[in-house]
């Protein structure tokens, strides 16, 4: 089991260092070349919390007694990923402002405090959704188990059902050789 969360690791290094790597040029890009550049950054974002997913699956496969130790690591490759994501945002946030000053003139100082207040506003957002998509898949997760249970009681009352079923059979059994035998004893 940790052998693939080892290799999940060595592959989330990768793509974390090239995501950064290109995170870096964007700002200093212009044109068609931004724009496939970020949009090859969003892919590779898709592909590292794929991996995340990938990593989380294999530390629930793994011992309890070892898990808190992946657990941690996985943790921080969650913060590592979070960054990477604030910071993607920032240098497309530092392109739309190349591009805005390019079509209002330097007049757009004024908005600044605007954007930041947005941007604050959208992490706020993001941070909220994240939490409700956490809370749904628990509740998901909660609906599972509660299937599963009823599932085992419906099989423990069916066996319950053919134990009792089997217990009367042999009480009237019991009790057809009980007269059986005392026929023959009084003959």
């Amino acid at each position: 089991m940790s052998s693939d969360f080892e290799a999940y690791e060595l592959d989330f290094g990768t793509l974390t260092a090239e995501i950064t790597n290109k995170v870096g040029r964007i700002p200093k890009l212009a044109g068609e070349e931004k724009t496939q550049l970020v949009l090859n950054v969003d892919k590779q974002l898709e592909e590292v919390r794929e991996l995340l997913e990938q990593m989380d699956l294999e530390v629930r496969e793994i011992p309890i007694q070892s898990r808190g130790m992946y657990n941690s690591r996985l943790k921080s490759y969650k913060q590592e990923m979070e960054k990477l994501e604030k910071d993607f945002k920032r240098s497309r946030i530092a392109y739309s402002d190349e591009v805005r000053n390019e079509l209002l003139g330097d007049d757009a100082s004024s908005s600044e405090s605007q954007r930041a207040h947005l941007l604050d506003n959208t992490e706020r957002l993001e941070r909220s959704s994240r939490r409700l998509e956490a809370g749904y898949q628990i509740a998901v997760e909660t609906e599972q188990v509660g299937q599963e249970i009823l599932a085992n009681l419906n099989s423990d009352r069916e066996k319950i059902q053919r134990s009792r079923d089997r217990l009367r059979e042999t009480d009237a059994n019991l009790g057809k050789s009980s007269r059986i035998l005392t026929g023959m004893l009084r003959r």
